[in-house]
Formats: structure tokens, sequence, C-alpha cells
């Protein structure tokens, strides 16, 4: 009987949108096809048939798996993909990549010594991966094909998905097989699915009469003479699994269960038995026909995993090459291991289960004992354990029962995972390296192993797991650690309570650290202490909290240049960048640039984008510009930095607010704030909630406003960086759409105290800018607060700027300089054009204002300021303008039905419905008679709205009323009367 069946069963339509897939791609519109299924259900065959669809239309294919042997490793099946390229003899070295060509360096190793920043962006790898792609699939196309997803490690999912977005318009199709089991790969391929960038095709079991097509196919006979006892046993115990068919047919002709006869096959035995028993005996009777020696083999080929590469394999078992070869190639006959195509050397059993069935027949003392021989012989021919051969030594050693070593090669690798920015990758590693340190002696290397684990769990916001550890400081303090090291621990914990907003569990650590180095002073170790005391002392409550920030923050840089301590000097530029901006962006601005080429000369993932997320955040200060922070963010979502991603949110969130698109606001605060406060995220939440409670300020909606303010509340606001916000942003505006002056003017005195009892480096409450404009209005303040104001960093901002400019315009009113007053206006206007809701509050704040000193155009100012706030339902300000407006003496148009109709340029110079319906049919050059007839109305009151549109807009004739309304005639006319 053949050992696995010669057609695809039951897998048509999914081989057809293979094809279609690879034609499509031909014809230069790439895509994404995922294969998901269980275990066994034939993913891996369905992929085979594709590489062979694909070679018979020409393309290339280039192959990865993703690892299945203990910890991930960044970028595997990438590398193993990519690396065949260069087995091809292509001239690479004349690639057109550009600038890319170094990103490459990540995943390539041929060009990792040309990598000027391989812990760069993922955006950029990814972007270079697929040019890559295309330029080597130019000329017949390219299939990429990534095994196993479910078991990729999250850069590569990074990149993954970075293609799955960017391959429509290419020649190259990405296929990728995925278990159906909760992972990030399987929850990509649905977003790709419902973004329509992927096609996921997924295998169902085989049915019955599939079932019946698979089992005649082995045993090479026609369906219907397949034994219905034998179906009904494979049916039942396969659940339609083709692998399991297949294994459970082996095991059952190999026992003499069925055997075939004259008349076709017959059932002869017992075919009942548990199933998982059955397929491993049936499994090592098949290994047992290869002989002992054949046995050993794959039995030590086991032990490593999955996949396993011949030379290690040669050296452990001491096995010659011809031996070697025959008896691989005897496994491979009997449909036990394969070639793994993209590497060669390498070989992989056929399916997991296969590995499994052989561990089941070694003693552990067996295992044990081929698990360190399997090290020994990486180690011999890998000694420096480069790229993955760390963690499969160190899975080893720990197989091995040597848990001190393997707990250090963990540690080296995750270190290294983290230097290139691979914080989930790191996590799983420095986690699995600090597991198994903790049960030795080896307190150094286990310190080793917690200093980067404590920073790569801060960045992924497991803090609970962090904040674990610090009891085992304890442990190591009286293991005889030096003082230095014990406390650069204390100090890592230290940063993480910063990065969960806990300022009291922050400052203990550092009182800690302190006390160490007061024994024992070392002036490395105490620059990160300075640099974490001065983040921590920003959070914490007190009146010169960011002077002591400063000093701090400039104590450590100090240090950190005279030790070349780059992470620290890179920590404190970044402080001192914030602490900057309230005397100068272009201070705040060079001392960001100097940490972000720090941090790229000496390769810090971490830093850089914390360099660049603090750029972006300045950029959106004093432009509005959005596009360099949302590109921090996406860099931190690539490197996993949970408190990153998080962080810019919030700032979108507001963003959103300020922008007055309330709807998109109101979603995205609901998404973060249930992620955020899942995490234990403070700062976050804090500054999401301060987000909400202004969106509700800017509705007019005070009772959200003040449910999100309770909130605030409970998350440790008072104090906080964020709550004078919640007084200016929120309660100020509130009073403000309530029409409640007096009382916004309270809120942000207020605020005002409270940035004076705890000092802020947000500027957006109140005191550069819309608190200003107020007291200007009421004659609190003068031009003298007001240049002093003008003159200030926070006061150039744009969203304060907005207000300030206005103030400026009142006072340049009174002054008797009409014209200056409305070009104040009028550039204040461009400075507010993002923020729709602060204009037209900002116009009616100043029109009373404009009218009494005879400058500006206060009335249009009122009538748009009346049709924005009555649109969004602010109905006391709407109600305030039309007040202002009837003070003023101008017409108030009515709140008809229609209104919408009306061109904003008509609406702004008072056109009602009616007299906008009059306007239409001026188009059409009608008599009053014939007008009068359309709309039932009189030819007098016709002859009435005429005359108001030409007072309304400025045109005297009837002739230029008609050429007008021809002019801004649009699609909907009103209908002739029948």
């Amino acid at each position: 009987m053949r050992s696995r069946s010669r057609h695809l069963v039951g897998r048509d339509p999914q081989l057809r949108e293979i094809k279609q897939a690879l034609a499509d791609a031909g014809e230069g519109r790439g895509g994404v096809v995922f294969l998901v299924g269980e275990a066994g259900i034939g993913k891996s065959r369905l992929a085979a048939e594709a590489v062979g669809t694909a070679f018979g239309m020409g393309m290339r294919t280039l192959r990865g798996r993703s690892s299945t042997t203990g910890p991930t490793v960044p970028f595997r099946p990438l590398t193993e993909a990519l690396m065949s390229l260069f087995r091809g003899g292509l001239p690479l070295d004349d690639l057109s990549l550009g600038p890319y060509r170094p990103a490459l360096g990540r995943i390539i190793p041929d060009w990792a010594d040309e990598a000027a920043n391989t812990t760069g962006s993922m955006v950029i790898l990814g972007e270079a991966v697929l040019r890559l792609l295309i330029a080597t699939g130019r000329e017949h196309g390219q299939l990429l094909l990534l095994e196993d997803l479910h078991d990729a490690d999250p850069e590569t999912l990074a990149v993954v998905e970075y293609l799955v977005d960017n391959l429509e318009y290419t020649n190259v199709v990405l296929l990728a097989t995925i278990r159906t089991e909760p992972c990030d790969a399987l929850d990509m391929a649905g977003a790709a699915r419902r973004r329509g960038t992927g096609t996921v095709l997924e295998l169902a079991p085989l049915t019955r009469s599939e079932v019946r097509a698979v089992i005649a196919s082995q045993l090479e006979t026609d369906p219907v003479l397949v034994p219905e006892a034998a179906l009904d046993r494979l049916w039942d115990d396969s659940a339609g699994s083709p692998f399991l068919v297949e294994e459970l047919l082996q095991g059952m002709v190999g026992s003499g269960a069925l055997v075939p006869g004259d008349d076709g096959w017959r059932v002869v035995g017992d075919l009942r038995s548990d199933v998982s028993t059955a397929l491993a005996r049936g499994i090592l009777r098949r290994i047992d026909r290869l002989g002992p020696q054949g046995l050993t083999l794959l039995s030590a080929a086991a032990v490593i995993g999955r996949r396993f590469p011949l030379s290690v394999l040669q050296r452990m078992t001491g096995t010659g090459d011809r031996d070697l070869l025959s008896h691989l190639h005897a496994g491979v006959a009997a449909q036990l291991v394969v070639p793994d195509e993209p590497a060669p050397d390498w070989y992989a059993f056929r399916h997991s289960l296969t590995a499994e069935a052989l561990l089941t027949q070694l003693t552990p003392a067996n295992r044990a004992a081929m698990s360190g021989r399997a090290a020994d012989a990486v180690q011999a021919l890998h000694p420096g354990l480069d790229g993955d051969w760390c963690p499969l030594v160190a899975q080893l050693r720990s197989q091995a029962g040597d848990d001190a070593e393997a707990g250090r090669l963990f540690s080296d690798a995750g270190r290294r995972a983290l230097s290139a920015g691979a914080i989930g990758s790191a996590v799983t590693l420095l986690g699995r390296a600090e597991r198994l340190l903790s049960g030795t002696r080896d307190a150094a290397a286990r310190t080793d192993a917690l200093e980067a684990l404590l920073p790569a769990l801060a960045e992924a916001g497991d803090f609970d797991q962090a904040f674990g550890f610090a009891e085992s400081l304890h442990t190591l303090g009286g293991s005889g650690l030096d003082t230095p090291r014990l406390a650069a621990l204390h100090t890592r914990l230290a940063k993480v309570a910063h990065t969960a907003g806990r300022w009291e569990d922050g400052n203990r650590q550092i009182a800690q650290a302190r006390s160490l180095l007061a024994r024992h002073p070392d002036e490395r170790t105490a620059a990160s202490v300075d640099v974490a005391a001065a983040y921590l002392a920003l959070d914490t409550p007190g009146p010169d909290r960011t002077q002591l920030a400063e000093k701090l923050a400039d104590s450590a840089l100090r240090a950190a240049e005279r030790h070349s301590l780059a992470t620290v000097a890179c920590q404190a530029l970044e402080l001192l960048a914030t602490l900057a901006r309230e005397r100068d962006f272009d201070e705040a601005t060079a001392l960001l640039e100097s940490a972000l080429h720090t941090a790229e000369r000496h390769r810090l993932p971490l830093q850089r984008m914390y360099a660049l997320t603090r750029i972006g955040g300045n950029t959106w200060l004093t432009c509005g510009d959005t596009g360099p922070l949302l590109a921090a963010r996406a860099e931190a979502q690539r490197l996993g930095s949970a408190t990153i991603v998080h962080t810019v949110d919030g700032i979108m969130i507001l963003d959103a607010v300020l922008r007055a698109r309330f709807a998109e606001a109101a979603q995205a605060a609901e998404e973060c704030l249930a992620v955020v406060r899942r995490l234990r995220l403070a700062p976050a939440t804090r500054y999401v909630l301060m987000a909400r409670a202004a969106l509700a300020a800017h509705r007019g909606d005070r009772p959200a406003m003040e449910d999100a303010l309770d909130g605030f509340a409970e998350w440790d606001g008072a104090g906080s960086q964020e709550e004078p916000l919640t007084r200016g942003l929120a309660r100020a505006f509130c009073a403000l759409m309530e029409e409640d002056r007096p009382g916004a003017v309270r809120e942000l005195r207020a605020a005002a105290a409270l940035e004076d009892s705890n000092p802020t480096t947000y500027y957006l409450a109140g005191r550069y800018g819309i608190g200003l404009l107020l007291d200007v209005l009421s004659g609190a303040a003068g031009r003298p607060a007001y240049e002093e104001i003008a003159a200030t960093a926070p006061g150039r901002m744009r969203w304060n700027r907005q207000f300030v400019l206005l103030a400026g315009a009142v006072l340049l009113g009174r002054e008797g300089r009409p014209q200056e007053a409305a070009d104040a206006v009028a550039e204040a206007s461009r400075t507010a054009e993002p923020y729709a809701t602060a204009l037209h509050l900002g116009l009616r704040l100043v029109a009373d204002a404009a009218h009494e000193d005879g400058w500006g155009e206060p009335v249009a100012w009122l009538r748009r300021a009346e049709q924005h706030f009555h649109q969004g339902g602010v109905t006391a300000v709407a109600g305030a303008c039309r007040a202002g407006l009837r003070r003023m003496g101008a017409p108030v148009h009515q709140r008809r039905t229609g209104s919408a109709r009306i061109p904003e340029e008509l609406r702004s110079q008072g056109v009602t419905v009616r007299e906008y319906e009059v306007f239409q049919l001026l188009a059409e050059r009608l008599g009053n008679k014939d007008i009068a007839d359309r709309l039932y109305i009189s030819p007098r009151t016709v002859e009435k709205h005429i005359a108001a549109l030409a007072a309304k807009t400025g045109r005297p004739t009837r002739a230029g009323l008609c050429e007008l309304s021809a002019a801004l005639a649009g699609p909907a006319r009103l209908p002739a009367r029948p």
C-alpha cells in the first residue's frame, strides 16, 4: 500500500482559489492567502501542491517555517525563506533596493555587516522585504510560503502584517499556514479578511466519502472495495483528519488487522484501540523497519525538535555520511521525515506526532543524555551560537537537566532580542531564563536576566509580573550579589513603577537603591538611579517637582557622558527636552535630536522609539500635525511597546476632541479605556479619562463630563500632571458651553492654582490660551499680560495661539487699531482651522467687543457660530449667538426645516429658508407672479423677499441676483407646479 495518498482529496475549492491567486500575481495583482485548520488537516499538503503549481507557472518559491522547538526566534521563517535567494545564485548585490538594503541585515546574515541601523523601524524593514520580493520576482512572479505562522514571533508577524497590506499591486503571493488555535497570527488573518487584504481558506475535516477516497488511494483499490468495517473505524477515530486517516491505516496494515487478498482488502483482526496509542505504535512499527540504527538516529533527531540539521545529528550520533543518508532516505520513503527545503542540511518530521511518538520510547535518562550530546554538537559546530542556535541550545540544556547553563543561554538570547527591539520574544526568553536560574545558586546570572526582563515587561505592559519580582531582590541581596548590581535592580523596578504610574512604589525603590549606594558608591549605577528618580520626581506631587526633575536629569546626563552610558544619556535628554518645552521648543527639539542620534548610534531601539514619540508630541503641540506621532506609534506597535502605543492613543483621542470629531473620539476612548484599565496603565488611563471629560464638555454634556471625572479621581488623579487639564479643557469649557463665563474663569483659576502647587509639563489647561482671552475680555488682563504670554513657548502652541491671537485682536480694537484687529482675527482663524468648536467659540466670545469697538465682522462671526452650535446641539451658545445678533440689529434667520440646504455663503449673510426658495427660482429668471405661483405665496411677499436678498447679498439689481442664483444653483431644484 501507499504510505500517502497520491492525490489531494476534498480540497478542490481551496486549490482553485490558490491557483487563481497565482494567476493574478502573474498579471501584477499580488495577494495573500491564509490556509487555516487544525493540526493534520492537510495545510502542508495543500501548500506543497501550491508550490508545485507555482513552479509549473515559472514562479520562484521561497519557503520558511516558524520554530516549534523552544522559544521563538525573531524573523526565523523570513530568514529561512529569503536565504534561499542566496543559495540560488542570484546577483543580489545588483538589486536596486536603495536605502532599504541595510535594513535587511536584521534578517539576512549575509548583509548583516552592512546594516547601518539593524534596530530600525519595523515599517522600514517591512518595506525592505517587500522591495526585495518584488525585485527578485520581477520577471515571473514569486510565491512566499510561510508555514506554521501560529508559532511565529511577534517581529515576524509585524513584517507579515506590513506585507499583507501592501502586496496588492505586486507580482508576489504570500501563502501562510496557521492552526485554528488562539494566536496573534489567526487574529491577523481575520483582520486581513475583514479589510479585504487577504483570503482565508479554512480547511474543514474530510467527509465520510472523502475519507473513503483517501483509504482507497492508499490501498490502491477502488473506493467501493474499501472494507466497511475499516472505513467505520477510521471515520470514527480520525474525525476527518487526513493525517490521522493515513497514519491509523498504516497501523492497521502493519499490525495485520487489515490484509490484502485475491478479492481485495479484508479485515482479519481487531480494529479497535486507543487512537493515540495506536498512532504511536503504528509510527514506531514503521520506524522499527529502519533497523536499530535508524531508530537511534531518528530518536536523536526528535530530541533536537521537529526540525533538525544533519550536521548536528551526525556529530551527536557519530554516524558516517553513507549510513546517515541511507537512513534519512529510508525515513523519507516511509513518509516519516521530509527535506526542509528552505534550509539545506535541514530535515523535518512530517508531523509533530511522529517526533512525539519517538520521544515516548525514550527513558528520561536517555532523553537527557541525548539532549546534552545534541547541545555539545551544536556548540562545537557553532561556538558563537549566533541567531537561533542560542535558544535551541538553551532548550537542549534544559532538557538535559542543566538549568544553570540553560538559564544563562536563554538570558543571552533574550538580551539579543531586546537589543533588536523584539520585546515579545525578549519577554518569553528572559522569563524562561529567570525561572530556570531561580532554582540555582548563580545570583549574578539571575540578575543579568532580571535586569533585561524588568524593562521588557514594563514595555509590554505586564506590570503585575514585574512587581512580582520585588521580593526576589531580598533573596538576591542575601546571596552575595555585589551592592551596585542590587541597586541597579531596584532602579529597574523604579522605572517599571514610573511606567505604571505608581510613583510611591517607585520612590521606595529609589530610596533602597540610594541606601545601598551610600555604603558602596558607584557613579555609573548612581547615574541610572538619578535618571529614574528624575522621571518619578516629575510625577510626585510637589511645588518644586519640575526643578528637582531637571536637576536630577542634568546630573545623570553629565555622569552618562563621563562613563559612556548611552541609555542613561538618552533618557536624561528626553526628560530635559520635555522640561525645556516651557522655555523654548527649539531647545527641546535640539535635545530630542541628540537623544535620537545617540539611540541610533548605539542601536537602542526602545530609546529611539521614545525620542521619536516625544518629537512627534512636540510637532503636534506646535503645528497640530499628528503625522510624526502616528509614525512613532506604528514603530512602538511593531516593537511591542504597549505603553507607548496607548500613550499615543490617548493623545489622538484628545486631538479628535479638539478637532470636534466627537463620534470618532468617543469610540476611540471606549476602546482604549478597555485596554489600559485592564493593563493597569494609570497614566494612560488618566489621560484618556481626561480626554473623555473634555469630549463631554465640548458637547455641553455636564453629566457625562462628571462621570468621566469621577473615574479620573479613582485613578489617583489628585496631584497628577493631567489634573489641571480636567479643569481647563473639561470644566472650564463645559461652563463656556453653558454660557457661564464667571464659572469658566473660576475653573481656569483653579487650574492655574493646581499648576502652581504641582507644576506640569502639559500646557493646554488654559493659562496660556483661553484663560488669557477671558481675562482680556473682562478687563482683568491688559497688554502687559498679553505680551508676556504671547512671548512664551506654550503661548505659541497651536491650540493656545488661536486664543492668544484673539486676545490680541480685542486689545488692538480697544486701542483704536481696527484693521490690525481684523488681521489678528484672520490669523487666529487660520490657526484655528483644525479646531472647529474652538474657532466658533472664540469668534462668539470676541464678537461683542468687536461690535462695540467697531471692527471686524461680528455679525458674520455670530451667524457662523450660531450655525455650528445649533448643529452640535449646544443650545445655550447657539441662543446666545442669536441674542447677540439681535442686539446688533441683525436679522436672525429662523430655524426651519431645510436650513441645511442653504449654502454657507448665503447662510452667513442671514438668508432664510423661504428667501432661499425664492433665490433658487431666480436662476430661471421668472417673474414675481410665476415665483409666487410656484411657492404658493403672494407676489407682494416675493417682492419683499427679493428686496431682503438684495440687501443681504450686496446684489442691488434683480439681474445680479439672477446671476448669483445661477452660479450657486445645485442639482436640487424646486419642482414645477402641476
